[in-house]
């Protein structure tokens, strides 16, 4: 065991968990922050996504280790109200249907929308990975452009 700093969604942690712990399990099981999720853990589906320096990355794959010392957001460091423009769009497009990918999908949509304001259908669809098992990929694109448009 090894004492590591984090900074997740602007707060300071200091945890004390084997460095090569995948970030996903501190995030949820050390500090209590469950909004990611576990999907395959092998960093195919994108559930776990997070941002580590305004980068989405797939939290299951990342050894909590490599994270320390750097800015660390979660879907709950979004915004503390769902305001954050993409959490809007998605309300108001109704993206989710069974919703246990979608923590995933908004910060893959906001990590994009961060490099490309206003991206075309074809970046959406090489930045958009994450693995929706209900199929809402139509309604996934039409938020995002509805974000980009100030949702």
């Amino acid at each position: 065991m090894t004492t590591i700093q984090l900074t997740v969604n602007r707060k300071a942690y200091e945890v004390d968990v084997d460095p090569q712990m995948p970030l996903l399990w501190v995030l949820r099981d050390v500090i209590g922050l469950t909004g990611t999720k576990f999907g395959c853990g092998i960093a195919q589906c994108g559930a776990c996504t997070v941002h580590i320096d305004d980068a989405a990355v797939r939290s299951c794959a990342i050894p909590v280790e490599s994270a320390a010392n750097q800015s660390i957001t979660t879907i709950e460091g979004l915004s503390a109200d769902g305001s954050h423009p993409v959490q809007r769009a998605w309300e108001q497009i109704d993206v989710p249907q069974c919703g246990y990918c979608q923590a995933g999908q908004i910060m893959t949509a906001v990590a994009l929308l961060k490099k490309n304001p206003n991206p075309t259908d074809e970046a959406i669809n090489e930045s958009m990975t994450n693995i929706c098992r209900c199929g809402t990929y139509n309604r996934i694109k039409k938020a995002i452009k509805l974000a980009a448009e100030g949702a």
